[in-house]
């Protein structure tokens, strides 16, 4: 397992957020965090729905005259739904995308063509990060977005506050209150990409931040084996530059227990709101306490947005 081996940095840059959207109400809830992200860093808006290709059962019963007219009518009722959501973002700088085909594909190509930094989706939390904005592909987007990733779930408070219109436009200009983030982290080069992101949005939202750390299993004899506990306390104190301008100082954890259970028990308790996870596919090492079970685990059972940084 590789251990952080130096500060993190937080320049972290936000300068282009893709928002994945299907117009459901889980799509809208996540439209706040993709305005507050853009107005605190500066960043263009780039929404996209993507319309899955139309698999017919019997092709050769249908002429092509009516398998276009389906394409139409499709696109067509997309572009209305576009055109209403980009009204309401009159006033942020944005692009907008409606393109056909596999959505985990196309929402790469957008992340590589407009050098996206961040992907702000909505979940439905039924059984995992398998059941986000766009279905079941969504957790193919989760596994394999070179960005990192700002999922909402239906547990979600509205933790916003509107004040008056910055432009003619429907959205409100708003101020998302990321007053306490939890960045959890198992020290492996994932978790350090991860840390960069912790500290810069609580530099950003002048945020109380705590920093935890899970050991899974840790025997019957804490109290006599007291090193790894504090160990691992000197490597989450150790994490934070000293010259960043944070309104408190960080707040180090150490938990025993289920990685995610913990995460979500410790979030609950210290009323965060956000998640902050750096996480790998399972298959790179199944050492590591933070693979991708763990982070669907959170994302599904998060009352508060979770974002997940990969390596």
């Amino acid at each position: 397992m590789k251990l952080l081996e130096e500060k993190v940095n937080t320049a972290v840059s936000l300068k282009n957020i893709l928002f994945a959207t299907d117009f459901s109400k889980v799509s809208e809830a996540a439209l706040p965090f993709v305005a507050a992200m853009s107005l605190r860093y500066g960043g263009m808006v780039h929404v996209a729905h993507v319309l899955p290709e139309v698999n017919l059962v019997r092709p050769s019963a249908i002429d092509p005259v009516t398998i276009g007219s389906i394409y139409e009518d499709a696109h067509s009722g997309t572009q209305e739904k576009m055109q209403q959501l980009s009204l309401r973002l009159e006033g942020f700088p944005h692009h907008t995308y409606i393109r056909h085909g596999k959505v985990s594909e196309v929402l790469s190509d957008i992340i590589q063509e407009q050098k996206i930094d961040l992907l702000v989706a909505g979940t439905h939390g039924r059984t995992g990060v398998g059941k986000l904005v766009m279905g079941s592909v969504a957790e193919e987007i989760f596994r394999t977005a070179t960005c990192p990733v700002l999922t909402v779930g239906p547990k979600v408070a509205s933790l916003t506050k509107t004040r008056p219109c910055r432009s003619n436009g429907d959205i409100k200009p708003v101020s998302v209150e990321f007053r306490h983030i939890l960045y959890a982290t198992d020290f492996t080069s994932q978790s350090m990409a991860a840390a960069s992101y912790a500290f810069s949005l609580a530099h950003e939202f002048r945020s109380r931040l705590i920093l935890l750390h899970v050991i899974g299993e840790y025997g019957e004899h804490l109290h006599e084996r007291p090193g790894p506990i504090d160990a691992a306390l000197r490597k989450l104190e150790g994490l934070g530059p000293k010259d960043v301008d944070l309104r408190w100082a960080p707040e180090s954890m150490v938990e025993f227990g289920s990685p995610a259970d913990r995460i979500l028990q410790i979030a609950t308790e210290r009323g965060a709101d956000l998640i902050v996870l750096g996480a790998r596919p399972e298959h790179i090492g199944a050492s590591t306490h933070l693979p991708w079970a763990t982070a669907h685990k959170v994302v599904a059972g998060a009352s508060c947005p979770v974002l997940t940084v990969r390596d």
